[in-house]
């Protein structure tokens, strides 16, 4: 394999990719930068989440673009806010380099007026959410007649989520001289007549097989009932504590609601989705990158931005509806070569939808038993051990060890212990000791010959206590009123 230098790119970029730890190129990147470097051409990129497709369209995009020219030369097309943001963050660093190269994000949930005072600055490559964009060309706020390239990034995702007319307008808009890249996951229809109406005999590179996912993903699934969900979920978070994870739920309000039930339980966890502010996902994100919290809940369209490179398991709360949904989601975990877990909960009914994945796919999910309380506490006992024995003792008060011997002087030290370990394992309710998976056998075979659409009525979530932080947007236990449904895709 080929190093960034042997592929000639300028030396400002081969010094700032050196200093940020890349040495070979991805196989995307490699195929990328071969064919973008020399020459003008459009371009399709087929290549799953996690194979480094921003260092492939951006390093030969840098190379390509002229500081000293003080327009728009280039824009780069996101789904959502956060992958444009982390997009942007990426091309500075690939770029810091390069002297008077502008680089700038537009989405919404930022004030328009501050990103159109910055757009009058020298930015000779926007990153734009489509319903942002448009906002600002119908303000006259950019300019898209001088643009070189247009890279649509995650094409398949921005239809997805109801961006084609914007998508045809925002193009219309460029002229027909310039070079479009686009780099998907997948080949929906919808892209193939974005290809014919928008590029011109367009090259593709394919690294994978459709939907294909990454090897070092271990895929597993637990059948849990849906009353015991949530209490699966943490026995999980129990036995994997020292993990960081991305928790995936179907809808925002099931986001939120587990999100609230986990912080009250003392768990470092937060919510990711479309009704919080900006600002208040910008805070979250900065938390999870700092390790500040340790299990991020989201829905799909608002995890598209994560590119946290040790998150060690991947949960989904739901079952996707489609494949390319669950090569998305688990492809948060195992990046940069890691290995990564990704743990699939279903319910009995749901046999059918995990046999298809596996057949979609090509994968095969590894049946895995909720933990038991037991082993939770075993596990939980060891790691409180080895915190004791590597503690100091030294900063202890002569007194206050005097006056505690005299009042444990009637206990033997095996009573000691029993009483402490006693104290440790209450704390965390490890006196409970049912086990789930028998329930779970149990309910089953009860519902085998029910019809599917019945409901267990205790299922309903009955959470109602009142969070210990109440100073955190996460922390609002109070019924949310549901909010009017947006049009579809049009949040960015």
């Amino acid at each position: 394999m080929l190093s960034f230098t042997d592929l000639g790119l300028p030396e400002p970029i081969t010094r700032a990719i050196k200093e940020l730890g890349f040495q070979k190129p991805t196989e995307i990147q490699e195929k990328a930068l071969i064919s973008l470097l020399d020459k003008d051409i459009d371009l399709i990129g087929l290549a799953q989440t996690g194979t480094g497709k921003t260092a492939a369209f951006g390093l030969p995009l840098l190379s390509k673009i002229d500081p000293q020219k003080r327009h728009v030369q280039a824009l780069i097309l996101s789904p959502t806010r956060e992958l444009g943001q982390q997009i942007a963050e990426q091309m500075q660093l690939f770029g810091k380099y390069i002297s008077n190269m502008g680089i700038m994000a537009v989405y919404g949930g930022a004030s328009i007026t501050n990103q159109i005072k910055d757009l009058k600055k020298a930015k000779q490559i926007v990153i734009a959410t489509p319903g942002r964009l448009n906002d600002l060309i119908r303000r006259k706020a950019i300019q898209l007649e001088n643009v070189d390239y247009v890279i649509l990034d995650e094409a398949d995702e921005m239809l997805n989520m109801g961006f084609k007319e914007d998508l045809d307008i925002i193009l219309s808009h460029t002229p027909m001289s310039k070079k479009t890249w686009l780099f998907s996951a997948t080949m929906p229809s919808e892209i193939e007549r974005i290809t014919s109406n928008y590029m011109d005999d367009p090259f593709r590179i394919q690294v994978n097989k459709k939907n294909e996912v990454n090897k070092n993903i271990s895929h597993r699934y637990s059948v849990v009932t849906r009353a015991n969900k949530n209490e699966a979920l943490r026995r999980f978070l129990d036995l994997y504590s020292d993990t960081r994870a991305v928790i995936f739920c179907r809808t925002k309000a099931e986001t939120q609601t587990l999100a609230d039930e986990l912080i009250y339980k003392n768990y470092k966890a937060d919510a990711l989705h479309g009704d919080l502010s900006q600002k208040q996902r910008d805070m979250v994100m900065d938390k999870f990158r700092k390790n500040e919290i340790h299990y991020l809940i989201a829905t799909d369209v608002a995890a598209r931005g994560i590119d946290v490179s040790d998150i060690s398991h991947v949960f989904h709360f739901n079952i996707p509806d489609l494949a390319a949904y669950y090569t998305h989601r688990s492809g948060r975990t195992a990046r940069a070569g890691r290995q990564g877990v990704s743990i699939l909960f279903i319910n009995g009914r749901e046999n059918h939808k995990l046999k298809r994945l596996e057949k979609d796919l090509n994968i095969q999910f590894e049946a895995l038993e909720i933990p038991q309380m037991q082993q939770i506490a075993d596990k939980y006992l060891e790691r409180w051990c080895q915190e004791v024995l590597s503690s100091s003792s030294k900063k202890i008060n002569p007194i206050l060890l005097s006056k505690a011997s005299i009042l444990f002087g009637n206990l033997s030290k095996d009573e000691l212990l029993a009483k402490v370990l006693t104290l440790q394992l209450v704390k965390l309710n490890f006196g409970e000791t049912k086990d789930i998976n028998e329930k779970i056998n149990q309910t089953n075979s009860k519902h085998a010959s029910k019809p599917e659409g019945r409901r267990n009525k205790k299922s309903k979530n009955q959470f109602k206590s009142k969070s210990a932080n109440p100073n955190t947007h996460s922390n609002n236990f109070k019924k949310r009123k549901a909010k009017p449904k947006n049009k579809k895709g049009r949040k960015s």
